[in-house]
């Protein structure tokens, strides 16, 4: 079965399209992810970067840090999508989604960043920095 996924910003001038089912739904904690949207985690989801495409205004791309792309309304701002450039996925914000509640987060990442004042008591895994196969910490 194909799956496919619309999303776009707060204005409507920049949309985008994922043609496949998205992995590696998480919260991430980092940083550089609040101070980018504003939140006090953003929950992502992977998809493969040959199945996403931007429809309509093109947006403001941003290098966050060495080797990432951030891209964001041209008109509102809103916070799209996360790309380590030297991967084959890009990161898109689950809240951008048309229906983000059909992406369910399964782990919680840079809890080494997590602000003091979040309580984490869903049960999923809880990973220091990038998710890992070797490591999971328990975290409150």
């Amino acid at each position: 079965m194909d799956e496919s996924h619309e999303g776009g910003c707060l204005c409507g001038d920049t949309r985008y399209r994922v043609d496949g089912e998205p992995f590696n739904v998480c919260f991430c904690h980092c940083e550089s992810c609040r101070r980018a949207s504003g939140g006090a985690f953003v929950p992502w989801a992977s998809v493969a970067r040959k199945n996403f495409q931007f429809l309509g205004t093109e947006p403001i791309k941003y290098d966050s840090s060495q080797g990432v792309m951030r891209t964001f309304c041209a008109r509102c701002g809103t916070a799209m999508t996360y790309e380590q450039i030297a991967e084959d996925s890009i990161d898109i914000a689950v809240t951008t989604l048309d229906e983000p509640g059909s992406l369910t987060p399964t782990s919680h990442i840079w809890m080494s960043d997590k602000l003091p004042w979040i309580q984490i008591s869903d049960g999923l895994p809880q990973y220091q920095e990038w998710r890992s196969t070797a490591s999971s910490d328990t975290d409150e």
